[in-house]
């Protein structure tokens, strides 16, 4: 058996002797409980089944998921210290290997920043880099707890803290944890207002306050009733902001990504102008339809940060459509929106605009199951389905219409 086979068989002991000590049970009593011969309550192997996992997790109290992680991805594996390397160097790799798209290696490179932190800072930078690699794969959920385990670490550092909270508002914006991503944004724009001075880092945290405050309420503009004037006021007023302090950004120190950030916040509020009634709808679907004039061929676009604004911009078209068109000039102008969105989230690997374009265009065929009576087939290919099913891992709040969709595709009758 290998070393790691029986480092993996002693940590599921610890596990089972947990387990037995949480309960108050004897080995023949949890055996009994998990279904299993008290000889052969842990496998030779050391591999677990999935239902002894399942088993310890419910005996525990714990998430099977962190049973999971800790018996086959140990924190211990992940963050290996036995080479000697400074803080500092692993950070820049990490960094590079981010940029570079060496995701991989960049996760593991952020992992072994944790070995050699000695300071409060350094963890929470370690867990920065983590995050920062989960965002960039779309993996909100475990990038809204790398954000919240780096604020855990109690950094006294402005610069170091503000950027985590700016990371967990819009890791919660972008799981349509609306409210929460409210309310961790407003608390960071009253930190960091009148206290930016000349700083870029803390301007660009009350930049992405302003950004995930307004964009929220944007989302939130249809979901309650008696609420819809106040989210379209702080969605105006907050958009607007971020506009302004992303344009700042970007005159002084040149970056696409503040460029494009400010694109996708004036797209905003042309969704909000229309649903203010402060533009006519024709109007605002006219301005966007032509601003993606310009993305006819995705080559063309200067670069991936304006090209992902621009996929923004489709999904504020879509609901624009969804909201104030009906029958043929919403079909026809939504499947040439939902398709640019796809396209750029294709070329780009992002899943939130994938989440985006397959949610709206699910909506747009409800609309025409509603008016013809029956529902329409979904023809997918194997590209297609993989994206799904992976859009469903990411985003828990996707899930049954990923499955409607599935369905509709006649997936699960092909692989019968």
């Amino acid at each position: 058996m290998t070393d790691e086979r029986l480092e993996q068989r002693r940590r599921l002991h610890r596990f089972v002797d947990l387990a037995r000590v949480y309960r108050g049970w004897s080995r023949t009593e949890l055996s009994r409980v998990l279904g299993r011969d008290p000889s052969k309550l842990i496998p030779e192997s050391g591999n677990p089944k999935l239902d002894l996992i399942v088993g310890l997790a419910d005996a525990l109290d714990w998430n099977i998921g962190d049973v999971a992680e800790c018996v086959w991805d140990p924190e211990e594996l992940r963050c290996p210290r036995e080479e000697k390397t400074t803080f500092e160097s692993l950070s820049i790799a990490s960094i590079e290997a981010r940029h570079a798209g060496r995701f991989d290696e960049s996760l593991m490179l952020a992992r072994r920043m944790r070995g050699v932190a000695t300071r409060p800072r350094e963890h929470a930078i370690a867990c920065l880099r983590e995050g920062s690699v989960w965002d960039r794969r779309g993996r909100y959920a475990r990038a809204l707890e790398s954000a919240q385990e780096g604020l855990s670490m109690n950094c006294p550092d402005l610069d170091v803290r503000t950027t985590l909270q700016g990371r967990l508002a819009n890791a919660h914006y972008s799981l349509w944890h609306l409210v929460e991503a409210k309310s961790v944004a407003r608390d960071l724009i009253d930190r960091l207002t009148g206290e930016c001075g000349d700083d870029p880092v803390l301007r660009e945290n009350l930049a992405i306050g302003h950004y995930a405050f307004g964009h929220a309420s944007r989302r939130l503009i249809d979901l309650t009733d008696t609420d819809g004037p106040r989210h379209l006021t702080d969605a105006t007023e907050h958009l607007r902001r971020a506009v302004s302090l992303y344009l700042d950004l970007h005159r002084d120190r040149g970056r696409p990504t503040d460029l494009a950030l400010a694109r996708i916040c004036t797209g905003g509020l042309i969704e909000v102008g229309a649903a203010s009634g402060e533009k006519r709808p024709s109007d605002a679907l006219e301005e966007v339809l032509h601003e993606l004039d310009q993305v006819v061929d995705l080559d063309t676009c200067p670069s991936i940060d304006l090209l992902e604004a621009r996929g923004w911009w489709s999904i504020f078209g879509c609901n624009i459509a969804l909201r104030h068109f009906h029958d043929n000039d919403l079909h026809r102008n939504m499947a040439v929106l939902t398709n640019k969105a796809m396209e750029i989230a294709e070329r780009i690997g992002n899943w939130g605009l994938r989440e985006r374009a397959f949610t709206l265009e699910h909506f747009r065929r409800q609309r025409i199951a509603d008016m013809v009576g029956t529902e329409q087939d979904w023809v997918l290919d194997e590209e297609e389905i993989r994206t799904i099913t992976g859009t469903m891992g990411r985003f828990p709040g996707f899930r049954r219409i990923g499955w409607s969709i599935l369905e509709a595709g006649r997936v699960f009758e092909a692989a019968s």
